[in-house]
């Protein structure tokens, strides 16, 4: 975790306590790090903002865990877009990567408007996955895809699973700060506390927590000149707002030469075989990074039989 004494104020994520409210909060601010997994593939715009999106949330919702692993946010459906996956590790990593029809993502965008997570996604369900390791059951969580933006999605997933009343603002968009255009990422979302005998009723503080939370603009969210501390006092000055534990992010992909030969040496000998190419090599790409891989098939072969349990672990999604 950053040392709360060194300023961050870009690929961040941190929460945020208004003094004296029974609401919490979490901010994001993505810069470098989701210009680094968006511009890995040739996405078309509408394709780029969805994973955008998805990245943001996954830092919003897995920055907040108490333990060391992964949640990992995933939608699909029957749309263009047949499945978008983000993953955030607890040591602050971002990845992610989509599937998507590119004649289909052309129509669909052929409106006025860029469009949204269930015209690209269109029938389907978000999915929210915690992983805590090889030695935890995975646990799922799972809504409908609503609305144009994962955000509602969100919303109505922490109705559900956690009967936290929740409110959630995602933005995505390309700003060109001098260098020429980047991607950039931000999103926050506040959480009314349960009222309590101590604390009363919470309900008129939310109502006035949503209509002020309400204003927040997609540009003060992109905009890499209005620091997370200026966003927070710009919405909640009038009661005092600070931000905790603030957390640096980064892309990074897990893929290796090690995991990638295992995950192949799962396959039968036959099959590896008919994945040789011409050079003798067996090409493999990162569906994440896009990074490419050529492997030595008695390397593969090697280590399929010397390693049968790693293969079994990295084989795991």
């Amino acid at each position: 975790m950053t040392d709360p004494l060194i300023p961050l104020d870009d690929d961040l994520a941190a929460a945020f306590q208004i003094e004296g409210w029974p609401v919490r909060g979490r901010i994001v601010r993505l810069g470098a790090a989701v210009h680094q997994v968006l511009s890995a593939h040739d996405y078309p715009e509408p394709v780029a903002a969805l994973l955008g999106e998805a990245c943001v949330l996954a830092a919003l919702v897995g920055s907040s865990l108490k333990f060391e692993g992964r949640l990992i946010v995933q939608a699909q459906g029957d749309g263009p877009v047949r499945y978008v996956v983000a993953d955030y590790d607890t040591t602050g990593t971002l990845r992610g990567f989509c599937r998507f029809d590119p004649e289909a993502v052309a129509a669909a965008s052929a409106g006025f408007a860029r469009p949204g997570a269930q015209s690209l996604l269109g029938q389907g369900v978000m999915i929210m996955t915690v992983d805590r390791g090889p030695d935890f059951e995975r646990t799922q969580g799972i809504t409908p895809i609503e609305g144009e933006s994962l955000s509602l999605c969100a919303e109505h997933f922490f109705e559900q699973s956690e009967q936290v009343p929740t409110k959630v603002r995602l933005a995505v968009g390309s700003v060109d700060s001098g260098t020429g255009p980047n991607w950039r990422a931000g999103g926050a979302l506040i959480q009314v506390i349960a009222a309590d005998d101590a604390r009363g009723s919470t309900e008129d503080v939310w109502d006035r927590s949503r209509a002020l939370f309400a204003t927040l603009a997609d540009d003060e969210l992109l905009d890499p000149e209005v620091t997370p501390q200026v966003l927070l006092y710009r919405l909640f000055h009038e009661d005092g707002v600070r931000l905790e534990g603030t957390r640096a992010l980064k892309a990074s992909c897990r893929c290796s030469a090690d995991r990638i030969g295992a995950v192949l040496g799962s396959f039968p000998a036959e099959e590896r075989a008919e994945m040789v190419e011409p050079d003798g090599k067996i090409h493999v790409t990162c569906e994440y990074c896009a990074r490419v891989y050529a492997l030595d098939p008695e390397t593969v072969a090697h280590q399929a039989s010397a390693s049968p349990s790693l293969r079994a672990s990295d084989a795991a999604p």
